[in-house]
């Protein structure tokens, strides 16, 4: 290969690698073994789940669980070392009846709306189901920022159901014209008024496709910049 050929070959190689930008993603916690404490499955290992994740703002956790199992978030260590999900520092997203005899599946989609450390346990059983190991922390960075749907959000959580009435759904402040949770879409292609933007003509074209659409139209002008050369 002569140093021509060499040279067109590295910006190849510098354009493939040069930047791998992508959606919103969307993290089903425990993967197939869902949100539940090892009594219940002794399988499951949310430290092993998170390693080797990056975790952004806008981002969502799915949790697939049950009634007999809760979400709770918090942002203080102190609270989720403790197990403890009485305090006014914690944000409940599921609707849980421990006492319940029927066990109803459950799934939830939690969004990434704060930088930094964020915290996850079941409260339920006093904390029984957190000190058997139904926690975990993440670290999510910045990313592409929060998409305008969310925000606006300032205590993201869903309210408890009325306890006279537990088939109630729950109310939440997430936006009910926002697509959560959300698939490969990244910060410019919202409208101003934080909708998805429409493309006429053709399905959405994630990120992603659009990046490797760029990097082989750039690889072809390069191929015939080498054939002149």
């Amino acid at each position: 290969m002569g140093g021509t050929e060499l040279l067109c070959f590295g910006f190849f190689v510098v354009l493939l690698s040069g930047g791998s930008v992508e959606g919103y993603k969307n993290y089903t916690v425990g993967d197939s073994l869902g949100w539940y404490d090892k009594l219940e499955n002794p399988d499951v290992d949310y430290q092993k789940w998170v390693a080797g994740k990056d975790f952004s703002l806008g981002d969502f956790l799915v949790f697939n669980t049950d009634n007999n199992h809760s979400i709770i978030q918090t942002y203080i260590f102190s609270t989720y070392r403790a197990c403890d999900y009485s305090g006014d520092d914690t944000t409940e997203w599921s609707t849980t009846d421990p006492s319940a005899a029927t066990v109803r599946p459950a799934t939830v989609a939690v969004p990434l709306v704060k930088q930094g450390m964020t915290y996850f346990f079941s409260g339920d059983y006093d904390g029984e189901q957190c000190r058997h190991g139904q926690r975990f922390k993440i670290n999510v960075t910045y990313g592409q920022g929060l998409p305008p749907n969310l925000k606006n959000i300032d205590a993201p959580a869903p309210a408890n159901p009325d306890a006279e009435n537990p088939d109630m759904a729950p109310d939440t402040v997430v936006s009910s014209s926002f697509d959560h949770p959300i698939n490969s879409t990244d910060a410019g292609d919202y409208e101003d008024d934080g909708s998805v933007k429409k493309h006429s003509g053709c399905s959405y074209i994630s990120i992603r496709d659009r990046l490797l659409a760029s990097v082989v139209g750039c690889f072809l002008v390069l191929l015939g910049v080498c054939r002149i050369l």
